[in-house]
């Protein structure tokens, strides 16, 4: 769709003041070409004319990308989909992409606005689970990220721990930075495993949240306190995204997360779904830019909160819903 390319274009420079009005524009478009999300707001009996603010747009329950095909337009017109990892019996969510060129280069520009060039990087993705599957955003995203850090030490790594510790212990010596990817379980294993690890200033650890039923749920500070002194690192960090999203946000440290400029959390009532709260806490709300072939605008399951500078902190999920996917640690 030509309106495709058209958002595609304006994402890519977007600036922070011109988010509401792109956000109101995707808004009109995916209440005319997104059937469910038409449907939806239409149940929740919205006139899409009224809008004229962000806040007053309808999210869509992300539970809806589990049960329906969330996009716009003909399912033709999309080159594949994403899709969520779940325990045995779960229904897994799947997120239709239109172009995965252009998620990779949206994924990288996130990453390095936050972290420098991938080409400073060694990259060491740590992804159990996710890469005995098919279909994950996540390794595709470090597969990409791999290729584009143009290091031959760059590459995946399953259970093979010995492997991944001379390598980090021969990456020391270098100049260049360490980055290891790994979801939440696979680095709390390690860690625990009594192995030598050869400490280096090199080394960022990023955690990717999941424990992905290997492991009880555990809260941040918990997860960080075993990883910090293993890794000889003062912090950890971590990545906040998931199946249903285009975009991603990063933390630098202690669970504080900042967005991109294509991404916009507000909270709502944690009683009341239809409601803001006035709390320093609520569940999620995302309206992610980057999602202008789906939904933009995306009622989530998790909890979370700002601090006085206004950076995310994402808390964990609600009670009674299921414990799924990337980035959540789970109070």
């Amino acid at each position: 769709m030509q309106e495709f390319k058209s958002f595609s274009e304006r994402i890519k420079d977007l600036k922070s003041e011109d988010f509401d009005s792109l956000a109101l524009e995707i808004f009109r478009f995916q209440a005319s070409h997104n059937q469910i999300y038409r449907k939806y707001v239409e149940a929740r009996q919205v006139d899409v004319s009224s809008i004229q603010q962000v806040v007053d747009i309808p999210f869509l329950p992300i539970r809806f990308f589990k049960d329906f095909d969330v996009i716009c337009g003909e399912k033709e017109n999309f080159s594949g989909f994403y899709s969520s990892s779940g325990t045995t019996g779960m229904i897994t969510s799947k997120h239709y992409f239109w172009s995965e060129e252009l998620y990779l280069q949206h994924t990288q520009s996130i990453f390095e606005s936050e972290y420098g060039s991938l080409e400073d990087f060694h990259v060491l993705a740590l992804l159990p689970a996710y890469l005995e599957r098919k279909g994950s955003s996540l390794v595709t995203m470090a597969e990409y990220f791999i290729k584009q850090s143009h290091s031959e030490h760059s590459g995946f790594y399953l259970y093979n721990q010995d492997e991944l510790l001379d390598k980090i212990k021969l990456l020391s010596k270098e100049s260049k930075k360490i980055l290891l990817l790994g979801v939440t379980f696979a680095l709390l294993d390690l860690a625990e495993s009594g192995k030598a690890y050869p400490k280096t200033d090199q080394l960022i650890v990023m955690e990717t949240g999941g424990m992905k039923g290997r492991r009880k749920e555990m809260i941040r500070e918990e997860v960080h306190a075993i990883l910090k002194p293993f890794f000889g690192v003062d912090r950890i960090h971590s990545e906040y995204g998931m199946t249903e999203l285009l975009s991603q946000a990063y933390s630098k440290g202690n669970g504080k997360y900042t967005l991109p400029t294509s991404m916009r959390v507000y909270l709502r009532d944690i009683n009341d779904p239809l409601s803001w709260t006035s709390r320093k806490q609520g569940g999620i709300n995302v309206v992610d830019l980057a999602n202008f072939h789906s939904c933009a605008f995306i009622e989530t399951q998790d909890l979370g909160r700002f601090d006085e500078k206004g950076e995310l902190e994402v808390l964990g999920r609600f009670d009674n819903s299921e414990i799924r996917g990337c980035n959540l640690l789970v109070q």
